[in-house]
């Protein structure tokens, strides 16, 4: 029989009660009174900021967009199936946010930067962002003097687009918005041989996962230098809003690729 030694028995104490907090803890609650299309309504919570982290019961997390008079307003950013009329939603106290750096090079995330492609957590140093934030104006920003090339002979010739500046593809539903987007993205290859890449940010909305993964395929498939910076966001709400319009709003993984980020 083992021998208990009384030293690790007193160390395992004092680590137990290291961590009991005898302070009482105040947390703001809400109900949730109606889920459905990705939002979730709720009442109760009145001191929550525009762009607050919520957490409902099961721990899937939403973010706070509408404020109301009675009720808040939120974006889901998970399934909706184990939410119901009733439950219990929270406040985190903190602004969506998202950790960046040079480790998401090549990685596929979500909405949150929690990575979704089975590599691993995201290495080197990270900076915690705002996933909102007010743009920078017009003045602080760098000049446009350098072309942004398509690839596509008839977009180059009729349509300059600038390297940094903002250029909307729109159109019907398979009409081949997202490969304009995609060929644009493979065109960059000449920047990346001669040391100067293009980072290049892909945000998928409201697409499905084998949508998503597909995409990723074939980027890998083309070249392997294609893999520089893939962001993927999967937000099902925005692209059901866009999908009752006649002319559905360019779903955002086209105007991220083509406006580019610079470095």
């Amino acid at each position: 029989m083992a021998q208990i030694r009384p030293d690790e028995v007193s160390s395992i104490i004092r680590e137990q009660l290291a961590g009991i907090q005898t302070s009482a803890q105040l947390e703001e609650v809400g109900t949730v009174l109606q889920v459905g299309d990705g939002i979730a309504r709720i009442h109760g919570l009145t001191n929550v900021k525009s762009g607050e982290l919520i957490e409902f019961s099961n721990g899937t997390n939403a973010i706070v967009l509408n404020l109301e008079e009675d009720n808040v307003g939120a974006v889901l950013l998970g399934s909706s199936s184990e939410i119901k009329e009733g439950d219990t939603v929270k406040r985190t106290n903190r602004i969506a946010s998202i950790n960046v750096g040079d480790g998401m090079l090549g990685r596929v995330v979500d909405t949150l930067g929690t990575p979704i492609d089975g590599k691993g957590d995201i290495s080197g140093d990270t900076y915690e962002m705002p996933l909102e934030r007010k743009a920078p104006g017009v003045i602080f920003r760098e000049p446009v003097t350098e072309p942004l090339q398509t690839g596509i002979k008839a977009i180059d010739a009729m349509i300059p687009i600038g390297r940094g500046q903002r250029e909307l593809i729109i159109g019907d539903r398979q009409t081949g918005k997202t490969a304009v987007a995609i060929d644009t993205i493979i065109n960059q290859k000449e920047f990346y041989d001669k040391g100067e890449p293009v980072y290049c940010i892909y945000v998928a909305c409201g697409q499905k996962a084998s949508t998503v993964k597909q995409v990723v395929k074939s980027l890998e498939e083309k070249e392997q230098w294609l893999i520089r910076l893939l962001l993927l966001q999967v937000l099902p709400t925005l692209h059901r809003c866009s999908s009752t319009r006649q002319w559905p709003v360019l779903q955002l993984e086209n105007i991220s690729a083509i406006q580019v980020a610079l470095h």
